[in-house]
C-alpha cells in the first residue's frame, strides 16, 4: 500500500513506515498573528495542499482562525490535519512568568487539542529581540535561572498533559539561552522526561554547531518532535563572527532551501523513525520578511526532496 505523491511517480512511500512529514506557517514567512506583509491564512492553507502536505502546525495564535469549529471546517475541507501549536515562555526570569505561559497554553492547547493535536512546541524567550534586535538580557543563565527554567517547563508539561492531553516539546533556538549542544544537554539533564522533551529543530541545533545525529543517538528517549530545516554554512560563520541578530540572519537567508545546507535530512528522519515512527517531522524554514510569492515553490521542492532522499517519510 502506498501514498500517492503528485508529480513523483517514481517515488514509492510505504504508508506504515517512517515519520509523518508536515509543514508550518513559518515556512511561508509567518511569525506574527497579524502582519500585512505575511501571506493571508487562506492562501497559506491552499498552497500547503497544492504543495502536497497533509499535516500543519497552528503557527502564531491568531494567524489561523481561533474558533475551533471554523478551523476544523477550513482544515477539513482541504484534507489537512493539525500536529501541534506553539507557546512562548521565559521561566528563567521570575515566578511571575508562569501565568503568562499558562494564559497562552489555555488558548493554544485548548484550540489545538480540540482538533486532535497532541503536541505543543514551546519556545524560550530570546536574549535578543527578534523584532528589534535589541539585546534584552545576558546571553547565559546563572545556576538559579537554570533551576527556574527547568522547574517551569516541567510544571508546564505536567499541566498540559493533565489538562489537555498534549505533550510539551521544547524548542532550542538561536539567540536564546538554550542553543548550543552543552546548553541543550543541560536542559535535558535538568528536566523530567515525563513532562519535558525536545522538539529537535535541525537548523537551530546546527546553527551553533550541534550534531543532530549524535544527539539523537545519545538521547533517543528525549526526542519527541522534529522541525526540519537546513543552515547555509557559507553564510553561518559570517553571521556568528559578526554577531548578526537571528532575525537579520533570516532576512539574509541563513535557513536555506534543502538540499543546499546542513544537516542532511534523510539520515535524521531515518534515525528518528527508528525510535518512534509516530514522531512528527515538520518542515519549518524560517523565512520571515520574504515576498509572498517566494514560499510556495520552495515548499513544494522541499517536500519532493525529503520524499526522494529517504523511504522513511510518509504523508499521513
Amino acid at each position: 500500500m502506498t501514498d500517492s505523491i503528485p508529480d513523483d511517480a517514481d517515488i514509492v512511500v510505504r504508508s506504515d513506515a517512517g515519520l509523518r512529514i508536515g509543514t508550518a506557517p513559518d515556512s511561508w514567512g509567518v511569525w506574527f498573528p497579524d502582519d500585512p506583509k505575511q501571506v493571508p491564512w487562506q492562501r497559506f492553507l491552499d498552497e500547503v495542499v497544492e504543495a502536497g502536505y497533509t499535516w500543519i502546525e497552528l503557527g502564531p495564535y491568531g494567524y489561523l482562525p481561533t474558533d475551533p469549529h471554523q478551523l476544523e471546517d477550513e482544515l477539513g475541507s482541504r484534507g489537512l490535519r493539525l500536529s501541534g501549536g506553539t507557546v512562548f515562555t521565559g521561566f528563567h526570569k521570575s515566578d511571575d512568568e508562569w501565568q503568562r505561559a499558562w494564559d497562552q497554553a489555555v488558548k493554544v492547547a485548548g484550540l489545538a487539542s480540540q482538533l486532535g493535536a497532541e503536541h505543543i512546541v514551546v519556545i524560550p524567550d530570546l536574549w535578543r529581540s527578534d523584532a528589534t534586535s535589541e539585546v534584552l538580557e545576558a546571553r547565559t543563565l546563572s545556576d538559579e535561572q537554570w533551576a527556574k527554567l527547568a522547574a517551569g517547563h516541567d510544571r508546564l508539561g505536567k499541566a498540559l498533559l493533565e489538562e489537555y492531553g498534549v505533550r510539551q516539546q521544547f524548542h532550542s533556538h538561536a539567540d536564546s539561552h538554550v542553543g548550543t549542544t552543552r546548553e541543550v544537554l543541560r536542559f535535558l539533564d535538568e528536566t523530567d522526561p515525563r513532562y519535558t522533551n525536545l522538539c529537535l529543530d535541525t537548523g537551530h541545533f546546527a546553527y551553533y554547531g550541534g550534531d543532530n545525529l549524535k544527539l539523537i543517538e545519545e538521547r533517543p528517549d528525549r526526542i519527541g518532535y522534529l522541525h526540519l530545516k537546513q543552515v547555509d554554512t557559507s553564510l553561518l560563520f559570517d553571521v556568528l563572527k559578526n554577531d548578526v541578530p537571528f532575525a537579520e540572519a533570516v532576512s539574509q537567508g541563513i535557513m536555506i532551501e534543502p538540499p543546499h545546507g546542513v544537516p542532511d535530512l534523510g539520515p535524521i528522519i531515518e534515525a528518528v523513525a527508528a525510535i518512534d515512527p509516530d514522531i512528527f517531522a515538520i518542515v519549518e524554514q524560517d523565512m520571515y520578511g520574504c515576498d509572498v510569492d517566494t514560499p510556495f515553490p520552495i515548499a513544494s521542492r522541499t517536500r519532493q526532496h525529503i520524499f526522494s532522499c529517504t523511504h522513511f517519510a510518509r504523508q499521513h
